[in-house]
């Protein structure tokens, strides 16, 4: 056996892709059963996997035929493809793009190295950075640059009405994108209203679908297309890291646990801070706490209110303000007088669900922003009015989602960590507001049946038909 190798410059290297090198070593019978036993063998497919950003993993697949699947773009330049990157080029031949998300969702990469090097030169400047900040009061551009981009220009309480004249006197010759970790869309710190002058993108964390680079299409109130491959391998990573890059590419408990204590440290410390006048951040941070455990449950602010000895007043605008920040979100109850609904109380999420520690809860959490997330692209560049409720009636049947345009309910989906037996909750909403299907959707690999109409499927699967 060969102990080291000397390559010289010059020398080319041949890798050799395998689950095993007979007769050198042992025999892979790809069946996971312990040698040796000669009479039980299949083949196996050798998948390509973008588990970490750095490093490639070859994983073997039980599979009838030998097949090295090619590896996927990003593994070429470091850089993985955004699902928002053909709609946002498409819109800026016209308009202004806005790009609100989370910290460290991937706005800054996303703009200025994947749009960015889609034009021939772009200008990023950043309103934390002294320098760039006195190029953009000064109006100071680069002459040739086809693409500017301004991040975080939302802290400055006249920005709407520096971009809007700076949009105005440059739009013939430049783009403008515009990034920043709040809503754009909402903020109003005075200025002229910039109506009419730019689309407003969200963008999420990485989901399954985007992970595994697949380009779904949908047909509204038509059926998804959820019988794809099942992806168990990268799916047990998104709901072990969650979809925020740098944690799910770098796949380390450790790098994880100290990337989220940085995150919230710097949430508080920087961006709502130089945003928000808060007079008690300590409860503030405190209340940041305790919704990883009411994920998943009806909201109620008194509760919050007394566990914090504060305000219901003061919760109420914390609760708006992790909103704006993409801290959390709340979905809605569907209201309809059928349902007899008297409760109104939203359930919360959090944008990155592996800080929810109950897997139960975390499961539905991941759902729910995958939901989010498909909502949110229908709305953002197809233009429909798709939004995402729960359902709850007077009987305390409730189903997790429903997805309703215009609000005409398209589909529900249920979670369940494991089980076969569809959900009577399920089959009765289903009746009762005509739904036109509905979906249960299960943790556990290796599930896709077809019960009383109602499909039971893995949720390697059924994320990978989203977006």
């Amino acid at each position: 056996m060969s102990t080291s190798n000397y390559f010289a410059p010059g020398h080319r290297i041949r890798i050799e892709v395998s689950s095993s090198n007979f007769p050198r070593y042992a025999r892979n019978l790809n069946t996971g059963i312990a040698l040796p036993i000669p009479d039980q063998a299949v083949g196996g497919t050798l998948a390509y996997l973008p588990i970490s950003k750095y490093i490639c993993y070859f994983i073997c697949l039980h599979a009838n035929i030998l097949d090295i699947l090619p590896s996927p773009p990003y593994i070429h330049n470091m850089i993985y493809n955004r699902y928002l990157t053909n709609p946002i080029l498409e819109d800026l031949k016209e308009k202004m793009v806005f790009v609100g998300g989370a910290r460290q969702v991937g706005k800054t990469t996303f703009a200025t190295d994947i749009i960015g090097r889609s034009f021939q030169k772009s200008a990023y400047y950043n309103w934390d950075n002294r320098t760039d900040r006195r190029r953009i009061m000064n109006s100071d551009w680069p002459g040739d640059a086809e693409l500017i981009i301004l991040d975080e220009i939302h802290k400055y309480m006249k920005w709407k009405s520096l971009i809007k004249g700076e949009y105005d006197k440059l739009k013939s010759t430049s783009r403008f994108l515009v990034t920043g970790s709040s809503r754009l869309d909402v903020f109003r710190r005075g200025g002229d209203s910039l109506q009419g002058r730019y689309h407003y993108y969200r963008l999420h964390p990485f989901s399954l679908g985007e992970v595994l680079q697949r380009h779904n299409s949908f047909r509204i109130f038509e059926p998804l297309d959820i019988g794809q491959t099942p992806a168990p391998t990268e799916f047990d990573a998104l709901f072990q890291f969650g979809g925020f890059p740098e944690p799910l590419f770098k796949a380390s408990p450790r790098f994880s646990r100290r990337w989220h204590n940085e995150k919230l440290e710097r949430l508080f410390r920087e961006d709502i801070s130089d945003i928000e006048h808060i007079r008690d951040l300590g409860s503030m941070k405190l209340l940041s706490d305790l919704l990883p455990d009411r994920v998943g449950s009806l909201l109620s602010i008194n509760s919050l209110r007394e566990d914090l000895d504060v305000s219901h007043r003061a919760v109420s605008h914390w609760l708006d303000v992790l909103d704006t920040f993409y801290y959390q979100f709340r979905i809605p109850p569907y209201q309809k007088s059928s349902l007899r609904t008297i409760k109104k109380e939203p359930k919360l999420y959090l944008w990155d669900w592996s800080e929810v520690s109950d897997p139960a809860a975390r499961f539905e959490n991941m759902v729910a922003v995958h939901l989010q997330k498909f909502c949110h692209f229908l709305y953002d560049f197809e233009g429909y009015k798709t939004d995402l409720y729960f359902l709850r009636n007077v009987d305390k049947k409730e189903v997790d989602f429903l997805v309703a345009v215009d609000q005409k309910p398209w589909f529900a989906v249920e979670t369940k960590l494991a089980g076969k037996a569809p959900s009577k909750n399920l089959l009765y909403f289903k009746e009762r507001l005509s739904i036109p299907f509905v979906y249960q959707v299960v943790k556990e690999s290796g599930i896709n049946r077809l019960i009383h109409g109602t499909p039971i499927i893995s949720a390697d699967c059924f994320l990978g038909g989203l977006v």
